[in-house]
């Protein structure tokens, strides 16, 4: 039985939506609530059991490797002011026994390009892409969307796509599927199209941050030319994919947040804030009583 331990994480966009935010840092490093979006994400794929993490990065992304750096001077000035539990919470920013290796994408060419690119390190191994914009959120207890997907290869050993339903008017922000039932949540792919108008899009069905795939993918990706906004669309690849092997579409347990609009990214900061051991009540509160007032 093959696991999964290595994940990929693109991280190298330009967060263009949060502009002016993130002119000089990386739209992976926005907080919710006390932590940026790339550490939840990490916490999911260490949730899964992945140990290898790379990062897919660009220029002014030195933030995100600095974050899961150690930091001898924070630390050094925590532990002399006897700030015991912040010094822990520095220091268990990433667990001992997790790698993290980071590539630069030279070109912004596309999220295809960006998984191309992690290629050398990932070898022959399966592997799990983890958008970090795409906010999971699951119930307290259980898995998370990526431990629910390596979980699912464990037993299919196939590539595998999160997806949900979105409204139609929607389908020209995602890759689209058609697909029919294949197990428990499983669906198998039929077919998958990057942003089709809802005039012409084969279904609802929705392709979201959150994938395991087979390193087949590398070849089809190789011989891709440029998609959609003349990039390397992972979907074209996955396309490619289903030529050789079956690929399922599984539709997860939990609750997605689109961090990469503001809109998402203010609807995940009140969910967590309200759930935040430290403001939770407090917040809830402010919000009864702001209600009152409107």
């Amino acid at each position: 039985m093959t696991i999964i331990r290595k994940a990929v994480f693109p991280v190298a966009g330009l967060g263009s939506r949060f502009l002016p935010a993130t002119k000089a840092q990386p739209k992976e490093m926005l907080p919710i609530v006390d932590k940026p979006l790339i550490q939840y994400a990490v916490e999911e794929a260490v949730d899964a059991g992945i140990t290898e993490m790379i990062f897919i990065t660009g220029r002014n992304k030195r933030a995100i490797e600095d974050h899961f750096d150690k930091a001898y001077e924070l630390e050094a000035e925590l532990e002399a002011a006897g700030k015991v539990k912040l010094l822990e919470m520095v220091r268990e920013v990433i667990p001992k026994h997790i790698n993290c290796m980071y590539i630069r994408q030279s070109e912004p060419l596309g999220l295809g390009h960006a998984v191309l690119c992690a290629r050398p390190i990932v070898g022959d191994d399966p592997f799990a892409v983890i958008l970090a914009d795409d906010f999971m959120q699951t119930v307290a207890g259980q898995p998370s969307v990526m431990a629910q997907m390596t979980a699912q290869f464990a037993s299919v050993q196939a590539s595998l796509l999160a997806v949900q339903d979105v409204p139609r008017e929607q389908t020209r922000q995602y890759g689209i599927v058609s697909a029919e039932p294949f197990g428990d949540r499983l669906e198998k792919v039929r077919a998958i199209v990057e942003k089709p108008s809802p005039d012409v899009a084969p279904s609802t069905l929705a392709v979201v941050g959150r994938y395991v795939l087979t390193n087949r993918i590398f070849s089809c990706l190789e011989k891709l030319g440029k998609g959609a906004g003349g990039e390397i669309q992972l979907t074209d690849g996955i396309a490619a994919l289903m030529e050789y092997e079956t690929v399922l579409a599984y539709r997860y347990h939990g609750r997605r947040f689109d961090c990469g609009s503001k809109l998402g990214y203010l609807q995940a900061s009140v969910e967590i804030g309200l759930q935040h051991a430290e403001t939770g009540a407090d917040f809830a509160q402010w919000l009864a009583e702001r209600n009152q007032l409107a």
